[in-house]
């Protein structure tokens, strides 16, 4: 039998802001009923969720860039990735313009590749991983980034070879290493796990981020 997840809200019977960040993250501390009938406090980092692209060439390489992540203290190789903090954004239209942002690139072919809560006991943050096909350099100038994102280095890695990296510990982001396992897997099963690119997402957050909802 295939596990399912299945949404499921236990009571709160008190809840409050424990810090408004103005940026992106907000912290939650609610009062939640257990099914023994006791309580417990739980803090939960509020999160607008996130887009994230493995996308591939025709020589089945995987496009990665390296970002300097400062809570962990690294330079990762990751996805093209991006907040869901523009309100009424599109989930797809979210990854295509990271895809270019980050990366200039663009792709003809879209599809779901999973979907994933990254860190469920402490956080609400839900993402969405996209596989980008048929893939080429963007018509548009190049964007200029901004802070960890200017001139962030972009390589294309061997699939094999990043599916390696992750499980010998060589990669440590979720969505990299979710996603070039996915994509190995799809791959393997001639991609009859994919999902079209507009489907449901029930777990995508209505939040817009600290700033938006906070001014």
């Amino acid at each position: 039998m295939r596990p399912a997840d299945r949404s499921e809200s236990y009571p709160v019977t008190a809840s409050h802001v424990a810090l408004r960040s103005s940026r992106v993250v907000d912290v939650r501390t609610d009062t939640v009923v257990m099914p023994d009938g006791g309580t417990a406090t739980r803090d939960v980092v509020v999160h607008p969720g996130a887009v994230g692209i493995i996308a591939l060439d025709d020589r089945d390489r995987v496009l990665l860039v390296q970002q300097y992540r400062h809570a962990v203290r690294h330079l990762l190789w990751e996805p093209p990735a991006g907040l869901l903090d523009e309100v009424g954004e599109d989930p797809l239209a979210a990854a295509q313009r990271e895809l270019y942002e980050e990366a200039h690139q663009q792709a003809a072919r879209w599809d779901v590749l999973l979907d994933a809560f990254t860190s469920p006991g402490l956080t609400d943050e839900a993402v969405r991983v996209y596989l980008a096909r048929d893939v080429r350099d963007a018509e548009r100038p190049r964007h200029d980034g901004v802070d960890e994102e200017r001139d962030m280095p972009v390589a294309w890695f061997d699939l094999e070879e990043a599916v390696a990296a992750a499980l010998c510990g060589d990669m440590h982001n979720p969505m990299a290493i979710m996603g070039v396992l996915a994509a190995h897997y799809g791959r393997q099963h001639n991609w009859d796990t994919l999902r079209p690119a507009d489907a449901p997402w029930p777990q995508m957050s209505d939040w817009p981020g600290s700033r938006a909802a906070n001014g």
